[in-house]
Formats: C-alpha cells, structure tokens, sequence
C-alpha cells in the first residue's frame, strides 16, 4: 500500500468548504457523541496505511442534508454515520454505494440490523447500534415481568387506581410508535414489499386484520381503565418515575430519569399477544459510504478492519448507551440486563420503513388512535380512515 504521509487526523466543526473527498484520503463526518470512538479508529487506520483521515464533526439532523448537497460538487465526504431509515431517499438520489463486506463478518452482526440497512438484495450501511421499545417496569410493583399480554392486563387491572393516581400499565398516546406492537403482534404493518424485496408505498397494512386486531386491543384498554386518554410521553414518564406506574413500553432514552428518580426497575420484551410476539420498531444506526467517494474501497477497508472491532463498538456505546449490533460486543455487556432486553426485543422488531413516504403516514395515524382512545370512533373505521387518508396523500389507486 502506498504511504500517503503522514498522519493526518482531526476533529473540525462543520466548515465544510474545501473538505472533498480526494483519492488518498479519507472524510468521516459523523456528530460529536461518535466523533472520539472514530477519531481513534482512524488514527490507526493513518498509522497501519498512511492514509489521511479527517473526522468531520457535523450536526447529527445536518449529515443527510449536507450529504445531498455536497456530495454531488465533490465537497462531500467518503463515509457519514446516520440511521438506516435515511437510505431509502438516499439510494433515489444517488447517494450511497453498497458495501462489498465478507459473509464472515457480516456473520458477527444482528440478523436484523443488516435486514434494516438491506435494499433490493444489497447492504448500504455497516451497523453500529440498534434501538427500539421494551417493557419497563417497577419491581417494587411488579416483582417479575408478565409471562403473557393478557397477564399483564390482569396485573394492570389490580394495580390501577385512577382516584389515588396509580395505573398498572400505559402505552404513550396518541402514539403509532409505541402502538405498533400491538398492531404487529397480529400481522400488522405499514408498507408491503415489492418482488425485489423493496418496500411498497401504496401497499398499505394499517386498516388490514392484523391492524385492526391491535387497534381493537388498544380500545379494550381503554373500556377496561387501564389505558386513558391524555397519557402523552410527560405523563407516562412521569408517573413512572414517582412510583405510581407498574409498567410502560418505553425505550433506553427513559432510562436516565428513571436511574435519577431511584426506581426499581427492569426490562423485559414485550409479552406474546395471544401466542404472536410483538414486534416493535427497530431503529438502527450505522456506517454509509458515499456514491461520490473517490476511495470506496479505502472505506470498506476502513469500515471492515478498523471500524467493525470489539474495542470501537464498545466505546461508541460508551457514549451511546444502545446495544451494539456488533455481537462480539454486545456479548461483553452480558451482564447489563437492560442492554439484553433491549436488544432482544429489537431483534424481533420491523425495522422503521425507510422510504420518504413514511413522513406522510404519522399524522392520519396518530390521528386514528386518538380517535380510538377518546372513544369518539371505533378500531375498525378508525384504522380504515387513516389508512384511506393515507393512500390520498400518497396518490395510491
């Protein structure tokens, strides 16, 4: 390999003019949780090859606009970190490239954390983190997690007490991310897939049976006081963190207020829904490699032999706290039973549909829950209007 010179490795607030991606030398833009871990993987990766690398510390909601911007004059960068629901639009305009990894490694990475960054048959990202929602719960409360849904609704039944402000069991409303699960657990989704294996905009799921089984379900809560109208993220959170919650479905970022208020808590995977496993969203964060990148395959190195390592996963989730998708790593954090149970429950999960056209689907939605926890509409009209609303605005036949 030819020697580039010396070492070249730097964290630079955006500025961008005059950073283009140039053959020898490799741009990473990345936000400045991420930017330590990367900046010593690449200055290893300068000392092993000789090879510049530039860790450009950019504003995580910036990278995917700036990409598209940039990237086509030449002044964007080889590599940026980002969640896989940004590759759909990014692979229309001609952004990204797909990776060539060996099976080998990719072995070493959650099933479902490559299914996330997948389209059409090829991979566009190499995972670092996954996210998604579990069941926490008080165990002060609730000394072990329900084996079954119906159970949980029993035990929540007996621990609400809405006079003296304490609830056995709440999903955040009007919320479709945190419903979903009771929407998939039957069958439920959002987009169907075409026969190349991408998802399918005018294939909508939310008013089939499936989803209407959830939503139903949600609407018992509610006829049998467990569930109520007006519990947004600040109630839930809230009641949980003063005691007065059994149990929620929430994710790792309501951790830290937990850990502040002393609560006894645990997590668990949300229990099986008459026998079907819920599966919630799954979000997952990873490593892109630009389609304008004049050292695609400096990159894939970079990514394959300094990046996918036990030493750098862990140290991004240091500063992250989510599970690593890397399993080398996360098997490390065995005995951090939080960590576990969330990265069970995402390795269930669907991941969060990754085409533009999944910001048209949140309103009509959220709207139709609404509907269903006010009881001013039933499941079943409910989900069909949303679903209708949505296929308007989309302009399905």
């Amino acid at each position: 390999m030819r020697n580039f010179g010396i070492a070249v490795v730097s964290v630079l607030v955006l500025g961008m003019l005059g950073l283009a991606s140039e053959p020898g030398k490799l741009i990473v833009w990345c936000d400045e949780t991420r930017a330590p871990a990367l900046t010593e993987a690449a200055q290893k990766f300068t000392a092993a090859y000789g090879v510049p690398v530039e860790v450009v510390e950019v504003p995580f909601g910036d990278i995917r606009g700036n990409l598209a911007v940039t990237a086509p004059t030449g002044e964007g960068p080889d590599i940026i970190i980002g969640p896989h629901d940004w590759i759909g639009e990014l692979i229309y305009n001609g952004l990204l490239e797909p990776l060539v990894l060996p099976a080998d490694l990719l072995a070493q990475f959650d099933p479902a954390s490559l299914e996330a960054f997948s389209w059409a048959g090829e991979l566009y990202g190499l995972p670092y983190a996954t996210e998604c929602v579990a069941l926490i719960y008080n165990k002060d409360l609730v000394p072990e997690p329900p084996a079954t849904f119906e159970e949980l609704i029993e035990i929540a039944k007996a621990l609400t007490a809405p006079e003296k402000g304490q609830y056995g069991f709440l999903i955040q409303e009007p919320d479709p991310y945190h419903t979903f699960p009771l929407h998939s657990a039957y069958g439920g989704y959002v987009f169907g897939t075409t026969s190349e294996g991408t998802l399918d905009p005018c294939d909508i799921g939310l008013d089939n049976e499936g989803s209407v089984k959830g939503a139903m379900l949600l609407d018992r809560l509610v006829k049998e006081k467990v569930e109520f109208a007006g519990a947004d993220y600040q109630t839930v959170t809230g009641l949980f963190n003063e005691g007065l919650l059994a149990m929620f479905i929430g994710g790792p970022w309501t951790l830290p207020g937990i850990h502040a208020a002393g609560i006894n808590y645990g997590v668990a995977k949300i229990p099986p829904i008459e026998g079907n496993a819920p599966r919630p969203f799954t979000g997952v964060q990873g490593f892109m490699v630009s389609a304008f990148s004049e050292n695609k395959l400096l990159a894939n190195l970079f990514l394959k032999d300094f990046l996918a390592t036990k030493e750098v996963m862990l140290a991004i989730y240091e500063r992250g706290q989510r599970p690593p998708a890397y399993l080398p790593a996360l098997a490390e954090l065995a005995d951090n039973p939080d960590i576990q149970a969330f990265a069970a429950s995402a390795a269930d999960g669907i991941p969060m549909p990754k085409i533009p056209e999944m910001a048209s689907v949140w309103g009509a939605w959220s709207d139709a829950l609404e509907l269903i926890v006010s009881q001013k509409l039933g499941p079943e009209e409910a989900m069909r209007n949303a679903a209708e609303q949505i296929r308007t605005l989309l302009g399905c036949k």
